[in-house]
C-alpha cells in the first residue's frame, strides 16, 4: 500500500519524506488556504516545491467546475512538472474531463466520492486514482470502510485500473483497515502516519532495555 500525506505545508511533508515511506502528496485549496498560500501564481508556485521535496505522485486540484476550465486548468497544472497527477471532482463535467485528460495521457485523481456508483464512473473514465473519502463519511454516521471494500470488490471484478486512494483518513485504524481491505493507497496527517510507530509496549520495553544496559555500563 502506498502512504501519501494529505497537506501542503512543506515542514511534513519532508518529514513524512525523511521516514523513507512517503509515496506522494495529496493537497487541495482548503490545505493550500491553512497555510496562507493564496493567489493563482503563488499556489502554482507551491505544487512546484512539493514536487521537488518527494519523489511521487503529487496531485494538484483544479478550481473550476465546467468542462473548458477544468481542461484549460489541468493541462497547465500537468505541464508543471511530471509528478503532477490533476485532481477532478466527481461532477459530470468532472467525469468528461477525466475521460478528455485520460485519452490524453494526463493521470488524474478523481476527488470528493462517497458512493461505489461515483467510483464506477470515474474508472470508466479512465482516471489514475479514485478518492473516496472515509473520514467524511464516518462524520454522518456512514461506514467509510464498508464503501472502500464496495469499491474495491467492484473493481476486482472488472479489471479496473484505478487506483483506490483513500482520502479523509484521520488516524491510525482508518489506516490499518484499508490496509486491511486492499486499499491502493491511503492519504492522511502526518499524525496518523506517525502513529503507526507507537505501542506502549515498545516504549516501556526500550525503556528497561536502556535502564539494564545503563546498571553494568555505567
Amino acid at each position: 500500500m502506498k502512504f501519501f500525506i494529505d497537506t501542503a505545508n512543506l515542514k511534513d511533508i519532508k518529514e513524512a519524506n525523511d521516514l523513507g515511506i512517503l509515496d506522494g502528496v495529496t493537497t487541495n485549496p482548503s490545505l493550500m488556504a491553512k497555510e496562507g498560500i493564496t493567489g493563482a501564481d503563488n499556489i502554482i508556485a507551491h505544487y512546484v516545491k512539493i514536487c521537488e521535496l518527494v519523489d511521487g505522485d503529487v496531485s494538484a486540484e483544479v478550481i473550476s467546475t465546467d468542462l473548458a476550465g477544468m481542461i484549460a486548468e489541468g493541462e497547465r497544472l500537468a505541464a508543471l512538472h511530471p509528478q503532477i497527477v490533476v485532481k477532478i471532482p466527481m461532477i459530470k463535467d468532472g467525469i468528461k474531463a477525466i475521460k478528455y485528460f485520460s485519452d490524453k495521457g494526463i493521470r488524474t485523481n478523481c476527488t470528493l466520492v462517497f458512493s461505489a456508483g461515483q467510483a464506477l464512473l470515474a474508472a470508466k473514465a479512465g482516471a489514475t486514482y479514485v478518492s473516496p473519502f472515509i473520514g467524511r463519511l464516518d462524520d454522518i454516521s456512514t461506514d467509510g470502510m464498508a464503501l472502500i471494500a464496495e469499491i474495491k470488490l467492484i473493481y476486482d471484478n472488472y479489471g479496473y485500473e484505478t487506483q483506490i486512494l483513500a482520502a479523509s483518513v484521520r488516524h491510525v485504524m482508518h489506516i490499518l483497515n484499508c490496509a486491511k481491505i486492499g486499499a491502493d493507497v491511503i492519504t492522511g496527517p502526518l499524525s496518523a502516519i506517525e502513529g503507526l510507530l507507537k505501542h506502549p509496549l515498545t516504549d516501556s520495553g526500550l525503556a528497561t532495555f536502556l535502564a539494564d544496559y545503563n546498571k553494568g555500563n555505567s
